[in-house]
């Protein structure tokens, strides 16, 4: 029998979790979105080499760009939640983006590229 804690441990259809699926799926799903984050995902890919963090050596490029696109991504989906006054359903909703790995879906956009 597997426990609540070795279900959540194991993830969701290969996905840290279902809530990093959901939004890796719909970003997949609807052209606008897709076109927009493969270009997106080229660009933070071709800015990465002149990063400030890859030029101290700090971070590889894949770091950097894996970094700067899953930041963008954050900001964007943070920026366009439909719910914005303080309810339960808005609160639901932010608990559930909060818990997408967006590193986890920059990398697969990224890897996507190759």
């Amino acid at each position: 029998m597997t426990s609540a804690v070795d279900a959540a441990a194991c993830g969701y259809q290969g996905w840290r979790n279902y809530e990093t699926w959901a939004v890796a799926l719909w970003l997949d799903n609807e052209r606008t979105s897709y076109d927009y984050w493969r270009e997106t995902a080229r660009r933070c890919q071709h800015e990465a080499p002149t990063d400030p963090r890859v030029i101290d050596g700090i971070w590889t490029p894949n770091e950097a760009a894996t970094f700067n696109l899953a930041d963008q991504l954050r900001e964007e989906i943070q920026e366009a939640c439909p719910l914005t006054a303080p309810t339960m359903y808005a609160n639901l909703l932010i608990a559930a983006l909060s818990e997408v790995d967006c590193q986890e879906v920059a990398a697969s956009l990224l890897d996507e590229l190759d």
